[in-house]
């Protein structure tokens, strides 16, 4: 199926854990954008096959340009929270596409971060960006993402990064027992494992069995609507320690990467309660770090409202390396 345009048609996808987004890039203009559910489909082929007939009134692609939320390696990619596939090649074949690029979900949104304007972002404390300088996104949606972006000459480099499956650390006594409680469950525990829509799910967990509330299991979109309307306060106590962990993993990002651009936290979990976070103890967390506090006091974070970020990541990444 091949596009009826005069130009070119790239297309365009952010697939993550849970959910899978999906546009066509025409002559330079975002179309046919979609919002589909991992489960709802075996395979991304489905998904993609849904979408392409769905989207087939605006012309078929001639270029694609995907962005998956797990390791890539050899134009493939077994995604780390579901059970999806994608294999460039294969796709390329499938459609008749002439090129096929396939990277990082959180590599794409770093390729976003120098053309975010001040109101896709929400600055949570810190000074101004210092120019030049290494910029870091880290987000927790269905996993933990985190990669980064460095300035140079001739633009920017771009690395993905696994760093949400480094152990975590603790802050306190109660985060002590709430890591060994996970500790028995998982043996190794990731900052994923704490700092994800799964990870808040286990949070709860443990937090309820530490206070002995007998409190049914609840999902994660559940959780956050509890805390913030203060209606569960095992859910509250979660959802502050989620954002207090958030603060000392961004912190020692921005710390391991020198990252005096900013941080920006990305993923969906907190981009629906911005004043939540803003009011948490995310920033004391994040700049909480010893001798190089005054340090980490001049260095921004950002929450990134724009939903669309990885698309915009997509298209500058498009425009660097010519493709399509």
């Amino acid at each position: 199926m091949k596009a009826t345009t005069s130009g070119r048609t790239t297309l365009l996808a952010d697939v993550g854990g849970t959910n899978a987004r999906f546009a066509l890039l025409i002559d330079g203009t975002l179309c046919a954008k979609a919002h589909m559910s991992v489960k709802d489909y075996a395979t991304f082929q489905q998904a993609l096959a849904a979408y392409l007939g769905i989207s087939a009134k605006a012309g078929g692609p001639d270029h694609a340009i995907l962005a998956a939320s797990g390791v890539v390696q050899n134009g493939g990619c077994a995604l780390t929270n579901n059970s999806w596939v994608i294999d460039a090649e294969e796709l390329r074949r499938t459609y008749g596409l002439s090129t096929v690029r396939l990277i990082n979900d959180f590599e794409a949104v770093a390729w976003a971060l120098p053309r975010l304007g001040p109101n896709s972002l929400l600055q949570l404390g810190g000074q101004q960006r210092l120019p030049g300088a290494p910029l870091a996104a880290i987000g927790p949606g269905t996993g933990l993402g985190m990669a980064i972006s460095i300035p140079h000459a001739g633009g920017h480099i771009v690395l993905s990064s696994e760093g949400g499956h480094s152990t975590i650390a603790s802050g306190s006594l109660r985060e002590d027992a709430v890591i060994e409680h996970l500790r028995q469950r998982f043996g190794h525990v990731s900052a994923e494992r704490v700092l994800s829509g799964a990870g808040l799910e286990n949070l709860h967990d443990a937090v309820a069995t530490i206070d002995r509330a007998a409190l049914p299991k609840r999902r994660a979109t559940d959780i956050t609507r509890a805390a913030a309307d203060g209606t569960c306060t095992t859910s509250r106590s979660a959802v502050d320690m989620f954002c207090g962990m958030l603060g000392s993993v961004a912190g020692n990002l921005a710390l391991a990467l020198n990252a005096r651009g900013g941080i920006f936290i990305g993923g969906g979990i907190l981009r629906h309660m911005p004043d939540y976070l803003a009011a948490s103890q995310f920033r004391q967390r994040f700049e909480e770090k010893g001798r190089l506090q005054k340090f980490l006091e001049s260095i921004p974070a950002y929450l990134i409202l724009d939903d669309d970020a990885a698309f915009v990541g997509l298209r500058h990444l498009m425009e660097v390396e010519g493709l399509g």
